[in-house]
């Protein structure tokens, strides 16, 4: 696959590291809010794998969407999802991403066309591809960007999409966030082909490897891959790209897990390649940011997070009298009255 070519000037680098910063303190938050008891169900943290949702971001443009799993606070912040919307959500408040019925694992953002979080395993990849064609149909040029775990190309979905996402030409990118763990299962266990790539390419899928622990190595490999779609949409003949990042989370699958099946040792070591520490250490290096300007960082993450907080410990809970709403729908749309009444 051609390389992009992605201009880093200081002003970029410092847009992936406080991207990268925003969401790693936005789930240490979540996990003190967590204990506290203010966060309630299921907690899945992305520390370790922000580089992924940072690079592939700067690749899309707001007229594309975004389909995620149920591990989504990084790519909802880097999005552009209002972080007081999403602690909000994360609290069950009304003022929330979904009124607070999603909570962690279901937000969701018309806005930003962000589509979730999905709780099913592998349930994000049918929704992309849908997305994919509506968009196609409605000459929207738009991509598709489905983030999903390895532990999804063990589902039958999985191959069902990669192929008619290839058949119909569909302007996808999957990004398979391959943490090497399905749940507790290493997975190497679980799989005899772990380089999920190769399974793309079965489907005459472009498709490529990448150090998901380097955001401009991400971005790279996204920029390329969003052009090459978009380029080829207007002749129909966009198809399909595959990206595999291999990548590892720092804490354990989710809040519930006691992470026995994995060693001390192995998660320092990873921590070693931690993305955020190793990029502000090369821009500290290659003098692209000062200790003035890390400490502004910082500041002005920690007033976004304290005003998020409190912004949703205000915030109301749902009425009772609408807890029956959206079972239905509320009102028929016009374009059904229109072909009913033909």
């Amino acid at each position: 696959m051609n390389k992009a070519r992605v201009h880093l000037d200081r002003a970029h680098l410092h847009k992936l590291l406080r991207q990268m910063l925003r969401i790693r303190r936005f789930e240490a938050k979540c996990v003190e809010l967590y204990q506290a008891q203010k966060i309630r169900g299921f907690l899945h943290l992305y520390d370790g794998e922000e580089a992924i949702a940072a690079g592939v971001m700067s690749a899309l443009k707001p007229q594309d969407a975004v389909v995620a799993t149920y591990r989504e606070h990084g790519q909802a912040l880097a999005r552009g999802v209002s972080m007081n919307a999403l602690m909000a959500e994360m609290m069950g408040k009304f003022e929330g991403t979904s009124r607070g019925r999603g909570g962690s694992m279901h937000v969701f953002d018309a806005r930003t066309r962000f589509f979730g979080g999905n709780a099913i395993v592998g349930g994000g990849l049918p929704l992309a591809a849908g997305i994919a064609m509506a968009d196609k149909r409605l000459k929207r040029g738009a991509v598709t960007a489905c983030f999903f775990g390895e532990g999804a190309v063990g589902e039958g979905v999985f191959h069902e999409t990669m192929n008619l996402a290839q058949l119909w030409k569909l302007p996808v990118l999957f990004i398979c966030e391959n943490n090497l763990y399905s749940m507790g299962v290493p997975f190497s266990d679980a799989d005899v082909q772990t380089d999920v790539w190769r399974k793309a390419a079965c489907y005459r899928m472009r498709s490529e490897q990448v150090d998901g622990m380097d955001p401009v190595a991400v971005q790279v490999a996204a920029q390329a891959a969003v052009e090459s779609i978009r380029d080829n949409i207007a002749n129909d003949d966009a198809g399909p790209v595959f990206l595999e990042c291999r990548t590892y989370r720092f804490r354990a699958h989710s809040m519930f897990d006691t992470q026995a099946y994995r060693t001390r040792d192995e998660v320092e070591r990873w921590r070693h390649l931690d993305p955020i520490e190793k990029l502000q250490s090369w821009m500290s290096s290659n003098q692209q940011i000062t200790e003035a300007e890390l400490a502004r960082i910082d500041a002005e993450i920690d007033a976004e997070l304290d005003n998020a907080v409190a912004f949703a410990a205000a915030g109301t809970l749902e009425p009772l009298a609408d807890l029956e709403r959206f079972v239905l729908m509320d009102a028929e749309p016009e374009a059904a009255r229109w072909e009913a009444s033909r």
